[in-house]
């Protein structure tokens, strides 16, 4: 059964069972947040995260109201209580902490509580003198309830205020008991939920590993590690992890390792003419030698594959592997199963086309065949076989060429039993589309930043990115460049397109990552008339000098020990833009919740010219005072200076380095510093 299925029936069953005595219940809960949907979706958050619970609760009159929240792992028999508080008005809060991954549910109830409203009312009238000596007996018989409720040692102390309220006794003295915090905490513990209200939803969050919201990506060929003029194997990737950890990402991004078909296989820069040698697309996947469940025989095999999982791991890297669910001609799904392919008035299998592109080498999967559902089980069997190898991340190709209900069961059924795997989705898609995919369960997406180069666009998406509702679901991973993209600021913007670049991704969002060594190495020659590399490698193997001595390497190391460093960069909430007098000069600001990490970005979007202006600060959002003076550290140049109040001056030459990334610096301690090469 899907999620949703569940969802539908366990809410319309909550839904009966209130309506049974609504008539009694007279508080209402509106407007919880966080909800996704109205609840259709899960809200995502990370391993042992806090989770705040808002809602709107209000009753007629002016009885005192309680609530609380109710959570639990999905599938636990009993719910885990936090208490609602009131923040203002009646708007309420409850927080609550995820400890374990997978599927957890909350919802709400609230209710009016005669005690506390009782208390409030005797409190007044024995402070205007008057006599309360009925008031008393009624609260006792709410006290004796109580004591009812309760057990044990509780319920004998409830029992005995109950008699102490009803005694002849000096009425100061019983009133004083009345109001003893002491019988107001043991009441708060046995409360009267006899005509409570629950919402009526079940609420989901999802719980994910901490990866899933921050991280570093490095996507490299297997095949072009190997020696020059030599197809590279897994054992020469293997040898190629120590160089990714010493640029401090946290994933190790492999394209397909499967067989790569023969028929319509591609030539050097997606040519149809065929040179012998030529190795094919890696997204052309099957041969005769297997398909998704096979390694290409040239990589070697899947015990080669687990041995560079584990020295992956070793060096404290994970290994993600793209699955691209497509066929090429060769195939075995393709004779084995026909079925689930489209077929053409001709007889022949459609291949892949965005016009006016065509991918004659590869067949794509009729997800509205008769037989979807024996394919969608090979597929998601796909996932598990490599999850059985060692993989916990996957990068998939093109997802929103797919059923969003798919992708719904499928990552729903893989995190079932694997609850630590996360998924990244590569759609560059209409926004809608690329939401949705986020809803049904990708923990990361591809975004517009590859094509959001200008101070103000990169100001409106990253408002987009960082406000409610789209935080609750969707987690932006921030490219400068893929394979298939070269964006026309990295074709002519020189080096320091690149610096700039990769200091925005590395900054501005907490999942980012690069495709290298192309990346460090500055790759910007393209095709003619084209946004794609010349000499993909995608088409081609090629071999890369990571030692030359222009590689940004040492930036890109740098700017990863920063974001480990830096709290203010693992969320990319708390993102604040500041002006600045210089449209070229784009300045944004990072801190933690608590204000004990602060962090100051400028960039110089002109890559050609230096420029100079006055950024004005937000003192107010960053904690400072604007009468005092502070010192902000550079920490890619590591130099230190002065500023005071909330206009101060910057200069960036892009023929030096084009971007400040200052540690805001209350206390001053020590940074390693890092050297610029230019």
């Amino acid at each position: 059964m899907l999620y949703v299925e569940r969802v539908k029936k366990r809410n319309a069953a909550a839904v009966e069972r209130a309506a049974s005595d609504a008539g009694r219940r007279r508080v209402l809960i509106e407007n919880v947040w966080p909800c996704v949907d109205a609840g259709r979706y899960p809200i995502k958050r990370v391993l042992n995260q806090h989770v705040a619970v808002q809602a709107d609760i209000y009753a007629d009159g002016h009885d005192v109201l309680d609530g609380r929240v109710l959570y639990r792992r999905e599938g636990e028999a009993s719910w885990r209580i936090a208490a609602l508080e009131r923040e203002v008005n009646d708007r309420w809060l409850g927080v609550f902490q995820v400890t374990d991954l997978g599927r957890w549910e909350y919802t709400l109830e609230a209710w009016v509580d005669p005690f506390a409203t009782w208390r409030e009312q005797l409190q007044r009238k024995a402070e205007a003198g008057q006599d309360v000596a009925i008031e008393l007996l009624v609260g006792a018989s709410l006290v004796r309830a109580a004591a009812g409720r309760a057990e044990g040692e509780l319920a004998s102390e409830l029992e005995a205020a109950a008699t102490a309220l009803e005694r002849n006794g000096p009425e100061v003295d019983r009133v004083a008991a009345a109001l003893d915090p002491v019988l107001s905490r043991g009441m708060d513990q046995v409360p009267d939920l006899s005509r409570k209200t629950r919402f009526e939803r079940e609420l989901c969050i999802l719980v994910e590993p901490v990866l899933a919201q921050f991280s570093a990506w490095y996507e490299f060929f297997p095949r072009s590690t190997g020696k020059p003029g030599q197809h590279g194997t897994l054992r020469d990737a293997a040898r190629f992890l120590p160089y990714v950890a010493e640029l401090g990402f946290d994933i190790a991004y492999l394209p397909p390792v499967h067989p790569i078909g023969r028929t319509h296989r591609k030539g050097a820069d997606n040519s149809l003419e065929v040179e012998p040698g030529d190795p094919g697309s890696p997204w052309a996947i099957g041969a005769a030698e297997g398909g998704h469940k096979a390694v290409h025989p040239e990589l070697g095999t899947v015990e080669d594959f687990r041995y560079f999982v584990a020295q992956a791991e070793r060096l404290g890297l994970k290994v993600a592997l793209d699955i691209a669910f497509q066929a090429s001609p060769d195939h075995p799904y393709v004779a084995e199963h026909p079925e689930w392919f489209r077929k053409r008035p001709d007889g022949t299998i459609q291949y892949a086309e965005n016009p006016p592109k065509k991918y004659q080498d590869i067949y794509p999967f009729d997800f509205e065949c008769e037989a979807w559902e024996s394919l969608w089980q090979e597929l998601l069997s796909i996932f598990l076989f490599w999850v059985a190898q060692g993989v916990r991340v996957f990068r998939v190709d093109n997802p929103h060429t797919k059923p969003l209900r798919f992708w719904e069961w499928c990552l729903a059924e893989v995190r079932r039993q694997h609850p630590d795997v996360i998924f990244l989705a590569e759609a560059f898609a209409r926004p809608k589309l690329m939401y949705g995919l986020a809803k049904v369960g990708f923990s990361q997406s591809y975004t517009y930043f590859t094509w959001r180069d200008a101070g103000w666009e990169l100001q409106s998406y990253m408002a987009e990115l960082t406000q409610p509702p789209v935080t609750e679901f969707f987690r932006p991973s921030f490219w400068p460049a893929t394979p298939d993209i070269l964006p026309e600021h990295l074709q002519t913007g020189g080096r320091p397109a690149f610096v700039v670049r990769a200091v925005l991704a590395a900054t501005l969002s907490s999942n980012f990552g690069i495709y290298g060594p192309a990346f460090e190495l500055m790759e910007n020659q393209s095709r003619p008339g084209s946004g794609e590399y010349a000499n993909s490698e995608k088409y081609e193997i090629r071999h890369w000098d990571l030692e030359r001595a222009d590689s940004l390497r040492w930036l890109i190391a740098h700017l990863n020990r920063i974001r480990r460093r830096h709290p203010c960069f693992h969320a990319n909430d708390r993102l604040v833009f500041h002006p600045t007098d210089n449209e070229h000069l784009l300045c944004f600001s990072k801190r933690t919740a608590d204000g004990s990490d602060i962090v100051i970005v400028v960039v110089n979007l002109d890559f050609f010219n230096a420029q100079f202006g006055w950024v004005t600060l937000d003192l107010g959002e960053l904690g400072l005072d604007p009468k005092r003076e502070f010192q902000v550290h550079d920490l890619l140049r590591d130099v230190r200076f002065q500023w005071r109040g909330a206009k101060n001056y910057v200069r960036l030459d892009p023929k030096e380095l084009p971007a400040h990334v200052f540690h805001v610096r209350r206390h001053v301690r020590g940074e390693h510093a890092f050297e610029y090469f230019a």
